[in-house]
């Protein structure tokens, strides 16, 4: 007998109606906004969109087409008031069949290529490729599995399937024609901490014999068709 953890996944995460502060909106808009280059006449999809805080960021920052799924039925009752008609309880294989070819601008998976295992998460990015426009991009934020740090995010939720770290992204999407525009950590926290966790870092990297590419917990990954 195997167990699904998905079965319990509602109460182990405890879903809530989510908040964005002026702080989740300088930090998204820092993070993914400006590295991928969003504007507000895009049409945008999150997969895996959960409570839908995301979600209520695109529509505060005035993009008008945008639409979440997720699969779990449990959090259409969460979802912000001003983005519940944008979230969609379905199948993301059924729902990726039925996007027509070149109509996406931005497709966004936050925490969420590491549930599915590395054949799936083939199938998952070369089916939303397809969907991307000439311009389009693949946000993709994964825990950092060749950082010490990234361990907590990593191991702490027994759905996670698969483990990255920037090479094995890049193999990833290598494999479904994309290309790597760019790889970095997330980064969080008080402008101060910011600042010593950068100098530990950069001591670190000086005195270990075989330091990490990138010491953040997260790591952002934007990609593109090629």
């Amino acid at each position: 007998m195997s167990a699904d953890f998905y079965s319990s996944y509602r109460a182990y995460k405890d879903y809530q109606s989510p908040s964005l502060t002026a702080k989740d909106i300088a930090r998204f808009d820092a993070e993914i906004w400006n590295p991928g280059a969003f504007s507000t006449d895009m049409n945008c999809l999150e997969i895996g969109s959960g409570t839908g805080q995301f979600l209520a960021y695109l529509s505060k920052k005035g993009i008008g087409n945008f639409q979440g799924i997720d699969h779990d039925p449990a959090l259409e009752s969460v979802q912000p008031i001003e983005v519940a008609s944008r979230f969609k309880c379905v199948d993301v294989w059924q729902y990726l069949e039925t996007l027509n070819t070149a109509t996406i601008d931005r497709i966004i998976l936050l925490d969420v290529l590491e549930h599915f295992t590395p054949d799936e998460g083939f199938k998952l990015l070369s089916r939303s490729v397809k969907a991307l426009g000439r311009q389009g991009k693949i946000i993709i934020k994964v825990p950092n599995a060749s950082s010490p740090w990234g361990i907590n995010y990593q191991f702490g939720d027994l759905t996670h399937k698969s483990a990255y770290t920037g090479e094995s992204l890049r193999q990833l999407a290598t494999a479904c024609g994309l290309r790597v525009e760019s790889i970095y950590d997330q980064r969080r926290g008080s402008r101060r901490r910011m600042v010593t966790d950068a100098i530990v870092h950069r001591f670190l990297s000086w005195a270990l014999l075989t330091p990490p590419p990138r010491w953040g917990a997260n790591l952002y990954c934007i990609l593109s068709p090629l």
